[in-house]
């Protein structure tokens, strides 16, 4: 019965891509230790708790809508075929009860902070939805995507001063390109095949090199609000020294997927992105405890 229910949970981890929560949640730690460090405030473990359950809540309703909705589509990609929900590994019925409980954890968790909080959880998770459809319509859904990955900073921001401000705002804006930057380039793999299905992703629609170029101007922009962020909060040289060390690995990534070799994009897409959000994350830490 344990192996079974381990089996089940693993399934469920690799429907929502949970290892991929290494990207949002570094910065949305970041924005609440700049919160608590400049805004004078008060937390609690219940905080705490409450924000990280609202993390991994929205992200989850997040995915498994996506694989909801993207169940047919995967169902004939070649790339994704294997998938749990097209594969029968988590029929559909399954797959929409987890999502709804993450739903409905979400708005929970939220209300459990403020009631705005509350109130403000339903055009978020609007948009964490409606994101998964966005790419049968327009090639900025990279950009919609990166919107829902960068909201975390000012939500966590705003959830705990009741306030909005420009370090988080600008942190924000730098999680949203370079998320969509990234995400362009994961996209490259189904330049062919969203053609084909009328998909518009911006590989699809301009072609895997010119995207990938594009990245890099994208990218850079990513950096340079990651500096102004750190400009705004304060930060000393040790967050700017790890913010060149975020441009190196940027850098570095554009330069394994220069001839649109996508064999690696592997290591582009996930390990390269991971180091990013760590470093940023660990950089500002080391700031914040050492200056």
């Amino acid at each position: 019965m344990s192996t079974t229910l381990a089996q089940r949970a693993i399934a469920f981890g690799r429907m929502i891509k949970f290892s991929h929560s290494v990207f949002a949640l570094p910065f949305a730690f970041v924005s609440g230790l700049i919160a608590y460090r400049t805004q004078h405030i008060t937390l609690t473990w219940a905080d705490l708790l409450l924000l990280v359950v609202c993390m991994v809540s929205a992200r989850t309703a997040a995915m498994g809508f996506n694989r909801i909705a993207d169940r047919d589509i995967d169902a004939i990609n070649p790339r994704t075929r294997n998938r749990e929900i097209p594969a029968g590994a988590i029929s559909l019925r399954e797959a929409r009860l987890f999502t709804a409980i993450a739903c409905c954890t979400f708005i929970a968790a939220s209300f459990g902070i403020n009631t705005l909080c509350g109130a403000l959880s339903f055009p978020l998770l609007a948009l964490l939805l409606g994101y998964s459809l966005t790419k049968r319509y327009t090639a900025a859904a990279h950009f919609v995507l990166g919107l829902c990955l960068g909201a975390a900073p000012v939500g966590v921001w705003f959830s705990l001063t009741g306030t909005f401000a420009w370090p988080p705002i600008l942190l924000c804006l730098g999680v949203t390109l370079w998320t969509a930057g990234f995400d362009i380039y994961y996209s490259c793999q189904d330049e062919s095949f969203d053609r084909e299905q009328h998909l518009k992703s911006l590989p699809a629609r301009i072609g895997a090199m010119p995207a990938i170029r594009s990245v890099r101007a994208i990218h850079a922009v990513a950096v340079l609000f990651y500096i102004l962020f750190g400009v705004a909060a304060g930060m000393g040289p040790i967050f700017f020294v790890g913010a060149a060390a975020v441009a190196a690995i940027l850098a570095y990534e554009a330069w394994i997927l220069r001839r649109g070799d996508l064999t690696r994009i592997n290591l582009a897409f996930f390990n390269l992105n991971g180091y990013v959000s760590i470093l940023f994350a660990l950089a500002t830490i080391a700031d914040v405890l050492l200056r």
